[in-house]
């Protein structure tokens, strides 16, 4: 990698807005990316997909992690953290309007491409704002901020599937303004369903764009910024550092399982030994899922205050394993519940393996930024490893893969406590 980028000075013009916009980034992408939970199921109905072709979405998407993480580190060298900003967020309302053409071809792979387009600006999105909270930060509340900055994402993950839901999974009357779009475009040969996508994303398109608009005006404002120079193989070094090695394996882990069950929930809260709920009702409690992370992450920042990070790790990853099992073993209320209440447990995970990898990266935080970004790929193999294990078997035993997953990141708690790493300059 030719470069990372670091902040200098901490003293930052209106430093309130750049907050609010580094923020607001994280309420965008979390939004934006719990939409596929509620999008899954539908091009399941549409398609007629068995599970493992429905996880192929989150293979598309979260595959982008792996191909676009180091360009975006690329973009900030270049073009420094706000501008780079804009230019994922242009990329994400051009791919939600690729849902358009997507709508009218009525073919499963055009979806995914739409997909990985918006897939790929999310990417350069979170490659930017995980390391500019840390530079508008200090050594001693990058936790907290970053926590703080992950529950904000946990906001977004929880109103978008709610309303996504009424949109894409509802069945809407003939008098209603989405009904009458439906039934016009379905004369003309498309899937109402796919319509109802197509509409969403519409939507979040137009709300991307205006934030785009607001992010280039305070595109200077932003004081301080340096560039360290050096090559793709002097960034590789970083997995030299055991510290920073299990770290990128736990989140790789971390993601894939809080990505499966979040991919598989409405098809789990469906089933007659779980909640038995209708589509719609399912996708709707979705929010107690990602509510949950909301939750825990705004509990975290107190917790914060007189728990160690790697400590805390360490709980909520031993509770996640344990709620997943207790799922997979019961039935009814308690399987379904015990599910959804993972999303709790899942909540500081994210913030606390990236402080925790990252907080020592000094001025190579960019270029650490991108290799732990690339490990969200984790989002993309472990779904479709659960989803083939589900055809073969079931969905109520499949979750034991993201219970697995769950105990690497139990190990890297443990791990952290005792690690000394390395401080890099």
């Amino acid at each position: 990698m030719e470069c990372s980028v670091a902040v200098k000075d901490k003293t930052h013009e209106k430093a309130g807005i750049l907050d609010f916009l580094s923020f607001s980034m994280f309420f965008l992408f979390g939004g934006i990316t719990s939409l596929n939970d509620v999008v899954m199921p539908k091009l399941k109905e549409v398609f007629d997909l068995n599970y493992t072709q429905m996880t192929t979405v989150q293979f598309c998407f979260f595959a982008s992690y792996f191909l676009i993480s180091i360009p975006a580190s690329h973009m900030i060298k270049k073009n420094g953290y706000m501008r780079t900003l804009v230019i994922g967020l242009n990329l994400i309302a051009l791919g939600c309007l690729c849902f358009i053409p997507a709508t009218w071809s009525a073919r499963f792979l055009v979806f995914l491409l739409a997909l990985f387009v918006v897939a790929a600006g999310i990417t350069i999105i979170q490659v930017t704002a995980n390391p500019l909270v840390i530079s508008l930060s200090n050594k001693q509340n990058v936790s907290s901020r970053l926590t703080f900055a992950h529950a904000c994402n946990s906001l977004g993950t929880v109103v978008a599937p709610y309303l996504g839901a009424m949109i894409i999974l509802r069945h809407h009357s003939e008098e209603s303004l989405l009904g009458k779009i439906a039934a016009y475009f379905s004369d003309q040969g498309m899937s109402e369903g796919a319509i109802d996508i197509s509409v969403c994303y519409l939507i979040v398109s137009v709300i991307i764009f205006c934030w785009s608009v607001m992010t280039w005006i305070n595109r200077s404002k932003l004081k301080g910024e340096y560039f360290h120079e050096g090559s793709v193989l002097k960034a590789v070094e970083l997995f030299k550092d055991r510290h920073f090695s299990f770290g990128v394996a736990a989140m790789f882990f971390y993601i894939g399982a809080e990505v499966t069950i979040g991919s598989l929930l409405v098809n789990y809260l469906i089933l007659p030994d779980t909640l038995h709920l209708t589509a719609e009702e399912a996708g709707k409690h979705l929010a107690f899922y990602w509510g949950g992370l909301l939750c825990g992450r705004l509990l975290g920042i107190v917790l914060l205050r007189a728990i160690a990070p790697s400590v805390l790790l360490t709980v909520y990853g031993t509770c996640a394993f344990l709620l997943v099992i207790l799922s997979i073993v019961s039935t009814g209320g308690m399987a379904g519940w015990a599910m959804l209440a993972v999303g709790l447990c899942n909540s500081v995970m994210f913030p606390l393996i990236f402080s925790l990898t990252s907080m020592d990266l000094g001025h190579r935080a960019s270029e650490g930024s991108g290799l732990i970004c690339m490990a969200i790929v984790g989002g993309a193999f472990v779904p479709v490893i659960t989803g083939r294990f589900a055809d073969i078997t079931n969905l109520n035993i499949a979750f034991i893969i993201p219970a697995l997953c769950y105990l690497v990141v139990i190990l890297f708690g443990f791990y952290s406590r005792s690690s000394r790493h390395k401080v890099f300059s």
